[in-house]
């Protein structure tokens, strides 16, 4: 197969021919790392609707070029910046964490799996740090092999309580086509005390290349209760496109956070049931027994 031509991110015709080229194998953008500014909704279908969209910005970044990743001055890797990226701020609660570590604990969670991503590359998806500060309730590892294909999904979850889980989910067969990927696991990790624990998440990715998708169904027994996306389109990481994002959603990160205790103030005011905090998962799961959920 020949090889993708790279993205040329100044001409729009180059994100049309990629996009053709991604269709079904979803081949990994060349740069080191992207901006992605884009669109979070939350759609809740019961028991009384709820729904709210936000601006917001994601970073892409590529967990084996770092350092070439940091070609503006307003961006950094491990120091305050207008934007930043710390490997401290994912992959494990220890915020004390040698360079490097990010790759090798990805990797460290896919031994278990028994996926070879060797030679391959790992994209991370993820709120960056602006002005020193980002929280993220959800990071997405995209996990290639050497060929260029989709090999593992990582979901990340954290939630206020300074808690975090790690889905670790096998591309397997029948679950990639012209549309993305398309991924189920039972709920193991309390996220919001506004949502039952019995729950199964539907995933539905669309590999960052022209535009990236992730898209989160959460069913109970009765079906869709919940539907969380974010959509975006990419920018180059450059000074421009930088103060650009920044410019139009000031603040962006404590943006989140404050969203999410606003949004849950609203559920609270409506009168949605409160949910008590179970006890903790172990860090990581792999699989889950078959759902009638």
């Amino acid at each position: 197969m020949p090889a993708t031509p790279p993205l040329d991110l100044a001409r729009p015709e180059a994100l049309q021919t990629r996009s053709a080229a991604q269709r079904h194998h979803f081949a990994p953008p060349d740069a080191a790392a992207l901006l992605y500014p884009g669109d979070v909704m939350h759609a809740r279908m019961k028991p009384k609707p709820h729904r709210f969209a936000y601006k917001v910005f994601c970073l892409l970044i590529d967990l084996d070029r770092l350092d070439e990743a940091a070609a503006s001055p307003l961006f950094s890797i491990g120091r305050f910046n207008l934007l930043s990226f710390r490997e401290s701020d994912h992959g494990s609660e220890d915020r004390i964490a040698p360079k490097g570590h990010l790759r090798r604990h990805v990797d460290a969670l896919l031994e278990p799996a028994r996926i070879d991503a060797s030679g391959g590359r790992v994209l991370l998806l993820c709120y960056p740090r602006m002005f020193g500060f980002a929280f993220n309730p959800l990071s997405v590892y995209f996990v290639y092999a050497a060929s260029g294909a989709p090999v593992a999904m990582i979901y990340e979850v954290r939630n206020t309580f300074g808690e975090m889980h790690t889905y670790v989910c096998p591309v397997e067969n029948g679950q990639m086509n012209e549309a993305g990927i398309r991924q189920e696991r039972d709920k193991l990790f309390y996220v919001s005390p506004f949502m039952a624990q019995e729950m199964r998440y539907r995933f539905r990715i669309l590999p960052p290349g022209p535009r990236v998708s992730v898209r989160i169904l959460e069913n109970d027994a009765e079906g869709p209760i919940l539907a969380a996306t974010f959509t975006g389109t990419p920018r180059s990481l450059t000074s421009a496109e930088i103060l650009k994002a920044c410019i139009a959603m000031p603040l962006m990160t404590l943006k989140v956070v404050a969203g999410i205790h606003w949004e849950a103030a609203k559920l609270w005011f409506k009168g949605i049931a409160f949910y008590n905090r179970p006890a903790r998962p172990t860090p990581v799961s792999y699989n889950d027994p078959a759902s009638s959920l």
